[in-house]
């Protein structure tokens, strides 16, 4: 089972890029999910919905690996 949420850390190492690229997709791509909730630490977002973002626009990314 993964976990329900995601920081910009673990979305970068699901995409295999930085946390800037993380970043720059929030700003830049507007079919990129917003977060969840914004806290001190950062933005978190919902796995399942950077996950259906993945499966849509990287299609070649193997599926996520179960922690």
């Amino acid at each position: 089972m993964t976990q329900p949420l995601m920081g910009a850390a673990e979305i970068a190492r699901r995409l295999g890029v930085g946390r800037t690229r993380v970043n720059q997709l929030l700003k830049e791509d507007p079919t990129f999910p917003a977060p969840f909730a914004s806290l001190a630490a950062g933005h978190i977002w919902r796995t399942d919905d950077v996950e259906a973002w993945i499966a849509e626009h990287r299609p070649g990314l193997p599926p996520a690996a179960a922690p």
